[in-house]
């Protein structure tokens, strides 16, 4: 087995290459209070699938869900306020969502466009920002 040391900052020029694979997992947090509703909102209007969590392992509860090949997990932690940060999904029947989002008393937000993405954007019940995209 190789090891490598560095001696003094991380810095581009002392990576050669990061072989990324693929985002493994996203976490958001919901107020503590809220962590029962997020767990509803995920698996029953998202559809998403829960997935077993390693609770031994954490000091705070949480939940864990499927979407696509990735995790999204979900923890605890006081409100931060709404922010720009969000995280993006590709999805093939962005209309079908949007309305199903709406049927659900879901507040879509319109973004910028960005030639060959259809996106919106909306909060979740808890403040976490979401985009949806399908490219054309």
């Amino acid at each position: 087995m190789n090891s490598i040391i560095f001696i003094g900052a991380l810095t581009a020029t002392n990576i050669r290459m990061i072989n990324f694979k693929r985002a493994d997992h996203i976490n958001i947090c919901v107020a503590p209070r809220q962590l029962e509703a997020a767990r509803d909102f995920y698996a029953n209007v998202l559809g998403l699938k829960p997935i077993p969590r390693p609770d031994h392992v954490f000091d705070t509860p949480g939940y864990w869900f499927l979407i696509g090949d990735i995790e999204l997990h979900i923890g605890v932690e006081q409100p931060v306020g709404l922010t720009f940060r969000h995280t993006a999904f590709e999805v093939s029947n962005l209309s079908a969502v949007r309305g199903h989002l709406e049927a659900n008393g879901i507040a879509i937000c319109e973004e910028p466009v960005i030639k060959g993405r259809n996106r919106f954007t909306f909060l979740d019940p808890f403040g976490n920002r979401m985009e949806l995209l399908e490219y054309s």
